[in-house]
Order: structure tokens, then C-alpha cells, then sequence
């Protein structure tokens, strides 16, 4: 079994974790157990109990729904997280059931902080409920963002922002000026994050290709010019 410790340059390198203070931190690190996802495997389905804290420290996981009568449903994908990410917060605070449905997309390994162990030392150390709650507010920034872009941006700004938003960490990353290069996500993934069709998607891509901004590969997408890239959100 791995040791949770050996991941803590991952964690140290998220800007939640880099934070929190060491009387959270090693308790945090000390309750954690690794667990270890195939590609495709579902960790949770909307409606389940809540199970705790993960974060993931190998591979990437999809968080996505479904809505609609059952012989027209569709698929959203919200936000693919890959390390650092923290994520499962919202149970912790409300004790209710998974808002969502969460799977691996590639050989993933997280850290698990079991529900019931952490609710026990909150109840413990009640100070520290206030740093879990920042995890839960920024996630809520990044929610509103999202819904704003939805409603006033047409689908190339909002296409654009999302390929800089991924290529940035989504902003956990500790370090200044720290990037991605090469994205892991298909058109199709896309298109579902961002609610437009496969069609529009393409269309999108192929004209940042023309412009040198981006190279579009098999389920992968590496920006060329990440400043031109941004230029182009505005």
C-alpha cells in the first residue's frame, strides 16, 4: 500500500494545501488512504452517501451529469480535475447525497479522507471548518464564472477561456506563472464541458489551429501561444 506522504510535493504544489495551516495539513495527510482508479472507473454516482475529502495526486476525473426524460438524456461535463485538485467538499458540509456523478478518464490515484473520520476530527477541532470552507468558495468563484460565460459569451471566447482556465490549473497551482502545455481532452469532452455541439466545437478548433494557436491531436490539445491564446478571451 502507498504511502499518502509520498504525494505531499504533489499536494504541496496546490494552492488550498500550500495554505492550510500544519495543525490541519498532517492531520489532513495522516487520515488520508490512496486509492487507485482504472480508466473509466466511477469513484461516485450522483445520489450516493457521502463517502469524504479527495484529492488527486495521479491521472485526472471527470465530474459530469445527465438530465432530460430517459429515451432524450443528455450529458454535461462540468470540469475534468488532474493534480492537485481537491474535491468532494460539498458532502462534507451538508451530510447529503453526491450532487454528482465522478469517474476516472485515465489511470488515476487519489487521496481518500474517509467521511466519518473527518467529520469526527472537525467536530474535535471545529476552527478548522473555515479552511474547508475556502476550498468550497473558490470552487463557487469558478461556478459563477462559468455560469456568466454560459450566458454572455459566445462559444469561441468561451472555448478559448476554458483551454487558457485548463492550461492554468484552473488557478491552484502555487507556483507564479506555472502552465500546461499539452491538454488530455477530446473534442467530444469539449463540446459536453462547454455546451455546444461537436460541430461548433471542430469549427472553433480548426480556426486557433489556422491562426497557430493551438494543435488539436487524437484526445489531446497542446497550445501553441498561451498569451495569444488569452488574448483572444476578450
Amino acid at each position: 500500500m502507498t504511502d499518502p506522504a509520498t504525494y505531499l510535493p504533489v499536494l504541496q504544489s496546490g494552492r488550498w494545501f500550500a495554505h492550510l495551516p500544519a495543525d490541519f495539513a498532517q492531520p489532513l495527510l495522516a487520515m488520508a488512504q490512496a486509492r487507485h482508479l482504472q480508466t473509466g472507473e466511477v469513484l461516485f454516482l450522483r445520489g450516493d452517501a457521502p463517502c469524504g475529502l479527495y484529492a488527486v495526486v495521479r491521472g485526472a476525473v471527470s465530474i459530469s451529469g445527465t438530465g432530460g426524460r430517459a429515451d432524450e438524456a443528455r450529458a454535461a461535463l462540468l470540469i475534468r480535475l488532474e493534480p492537485p485538485h481537491w474535491f468532494g467538499e460539498i458532502s462534507v458540509f451538508d451530510n447529503s447525497a453526491r450532487t454528482h456523478d465522478a469517474q476516472a478518464t485515465e489511470p488515476t490515484t487519489l487521496l481518500h479522507i474517509p467521511h466519518e473520520r473527518l467529520q469526527a476530527w472537525l467536530q474535535a477541532h471545529p476552527q478548522h471548518w473555515h479552511a474547508l470552507a475556502l476550498l468550497l468558495t473558490d470552487k463557487l468563484r469558478s461556478a459563477f464564472v462559468a455560469m456568466e460565460e454560459l450566458a454572455l459569451l459566445p462559444a469561441p471566447q468561451r472555448l478559448a477561456r476554458r483551454l487558457v482556465m485548463m492550461a492554468e490549473g484552473y488557478g491552484q497551482w502555487t507556483a507564479e506563472g506555472r502552465s500546461r502545455r499539452v491538454l488530455s481532452i477530446s473534442q467530444e469532452q469539449l463540446s459536453l464541458m462547454l455546451a455546444i455541439s461537436r460541430q461548433t466545437t471542430n469549427q472553433i478548433l480548426k480556426d486557433l489551429e489556422s491562426r497557430h494557436l493551438v494543435r488539436v491531436q487524437r484526445g489531446e490539445l497542446e497550445i501553441l501561444d498561451l498569451a495569444a491564446l488569452r488574448a483572444t478571451c476578450y
